[in-house]
């Protein structure tokens, strides 16, 4: 699952937020669908603190070649 891309990762969000939406889901399929969720936001925050320390090391890069 980690190999999806932000974006699908979002869509899959946007899903499990209308399931949990539905008026007759049950308990049990509710908590299923939150788990499912925080494991989704899990890989979303891996993959955005990854796309932040490439940009920390390119803006280090960019500064040093200015010097």
């Amino acid at each position: 699952m980690e190999d999806k891309s932000l974006e699908e990762v979002f869509g899959q969000l946007d899903e499990i937020v209308e399931k949990l939406e539905e008026s007759n889901v049950s308990l049990e399929d509710s908590f299923k669908l939150y788990h499912q969720g925080m494991e989704l936001l899990k890989i979303c925050n891996d993959k955005i603190d990854t796309v932040e320390k490439k940009m920390m090391v390119l803006d280090e890069k960019v500064e040093q070649h200015e010097l």
